[in-house]
């Protein structure tokens, strides 16, 4: 199956009000762990790759073009997005090279930078037929607006929409970057407002400090696209401490990689079902697909 849009994947998840599941890749092992998790469950997957990803690779292009091939090579449907994304080099690299999609991340820049900006990447994004999403201030963990009692205004919320053009925006209603405890109790009266107020998708970034049951209760308040990273980071960290522990003499990395691969596929595949395929919508979303051999 080819790699698919971003927004469809988005607007069907939308439609549906099921979550469509952004996962952060790493390296290579983690996409091959995400898009084995998709093609398992037969689940739509967002595969995305930040700025701090790229930065740690050296360069955009290899890990890009490594996972845009994944996506390529796939049965079940993909995307292949940038996530927050500030310098706007990496924007049109990443466009150029064949992303469908960007999170432009100008919201460390005060309100009216941070609209220009946002607008100027968000209109040559669109005239090459690329999806942006942006948001109007930093997530919790970055010192922004995320942290715990932040929260989103939906009118300021909708003008930014409005003045910026983007297709979906980021909100802060109680989550946080980076968390490594599933606590996080989010504004469900919030989401309902700001999906009533706006006329794009509502995007949860800081999904990992979310636990599972929260996770439903927001896509059924109006939540849309769901962001994790954090979480599968650190099952893919606890699986190769597990392997090394048992054998301090291992040296060899593939045989803890893959424990490590595998054990995230298995949690992204539950991460999936718990987002796409709620029982009130049952085969609305997931069009079930071939695993691989």
């Amino acid at each position: 199956m080819p790699l698919v849009p971003t927004s469809s994947i988005v607007d069907a998840a939308r439609e549906a009000r099921v979550g469509a599941a952004a996962f952060n890749v790493i390296h290579l092992e983690t996409a091959e762990a995400l898009v084995t998790a998709a093609e398992r469950t037969g689940i739509p997957l967002i595969l995305q790759i930040s700025e701090n990803c790229i930065r740690y690779h050296g360069s955009l292009l290899p890990l890009t073009r490594a996972t845009l091939a994944l996506a390529e090579d796939s049965t079940a449907r993909i995307a292949v997005h940038l996530d927050h994304i500030t310098d706007a080099d990496l924007v049109h690299q990443g466009i150029t090279a064949g992303v469908g999609s960007v999170m432009v991340d100008a919201s460390a820049l005060p309100y009216e930078e941070n609209v220009a900006t946002t607008a100027e990447l968000a209109a040559w994004c669109h005239d090459r037929g690329a999806y942006v999403e942006a948001e109007l201030g930093e997530v919790g963990g970055k010192d922004g607006v995320h942290a715990p009692g932040a929260r989103t205004d939906p009118d300021e919320a909708l003008a930014f929409v409005r003045a910026t053009g983007v297709d979906a925006l980021a909100v802060a209603v109680g989550s946080s970057h980076a968390m490594h405890e599933r606590t996080a109790v989010l504004d469900k009266d919030l989401i309902t407002a700001l999906h009533t107020t706006l006329p794009v998708p509502l995007v949860l970034h800081g999904s990992s400090g979310v636990p599972d049951d929260e996770l439903r209760r927001a896509i059924s308040a109006g939540m849309t696209k769901i962001n994790i990273s954090t979480h599968l980071v650190s099952v893919f960290t606890h699986s190769i401490r597990q392997t090394l522990g048992a054998d301090p003499a291992l040296v060899d990395s593939r045989k803890y990689i893959k424990p490590a691969r595998e054990a995230v596929a298995e949690e992204a595949a539950r991460l999936l079902g718990v987002l796409g395929t709620p029982a009130t919508v049952p085969g609305q979303y997931a069009a079930q697909a071939p695993a691989r051999g």
